[in-house]
């Protein structure tokens, strides 16, 4: 019969995991980065892939402070949202929608990553890790940065654009219509 796997090997599991994913965003960053019309957004893509280097480095620090060595998993998760990132940019979107749809595409991963390194932080602590809880914590960091900077980003002015774009101006007469037409059936609904 097989041994019954620990947090330990839980624990190691999802670090590999994570590798993986960290590895894979490193070829994925560029490409949000090229499809980004707005400067600032494009920097943002471009500035969290240097990070993203940084914390593979780091990783590899963990793996070696619990003497294993420094491999990946494939991660299913991070390769999905990926996917979807590369479905948006096949999309034939203006400029300013596109670049909100690649902030939604690098929350996405944002989002994953700040769980997978939230839980890597529990468990290191849980065991008594300190300095792969100190390590991981910091990565745990800069993600929640990294999706705060994309946040300020949609909110300082992207979606603002985007939805701009999507109701011109010339668009207010039919928005007249269909209020009155609401108040007309609002009306007939009380008779």
């Amino acid at each position: 019969m097989a041994e019954t796997g620990t947090l330990h090997d839980a624990f190691i599991d999802e670090l590999r995991d994570t590798y993986d994913a960290e590895k894979q965003l490193t070829k994925a960053l560029p490409k949000l980065a090229k499809a980004s019309s707005n400067p600032k957004l494009r920097q943002a893509f471009e500035s969290h892939l240097e990070e993203t280097q940084g914390q593979i480095a780091r990783l590899e620090q963990v793996f070696k402070s619990l003497n294993e060595k420094a491999r990946g998993k494939h991660c299913d998760g991070i390769a999905g949202i990926i996917e979807e990132g590369k479905s948006i940019m096949e999309e034939d979107f203006d400029e300013a929608t596109m670049d909100a749809c690649l902030i939604a595409a690098g929350q996405r991963a944002e989002h994953y990553e700040m769980a997978a390194y939230g839980t890597l932080v529990a468990w290191a602590q849980a065991m008594g890790h300190t300095e792969a809880t100190k390590l991981l914590h910091q990565t745990l960091e800069e993600e929640k940065v990294a999706d705060k900077k994309l946040s300020g980003l949609a909110e300082g002015g992207i979606n603002r654009n985007a939805a701009d774009a999507a109701q011109p101006e010339e668009d207010e007469e039919p928005m007249a219509a269909i209020s009155g037409a609401t108040k007309r059936s609002a009306k007939a609904g009380r008779r």
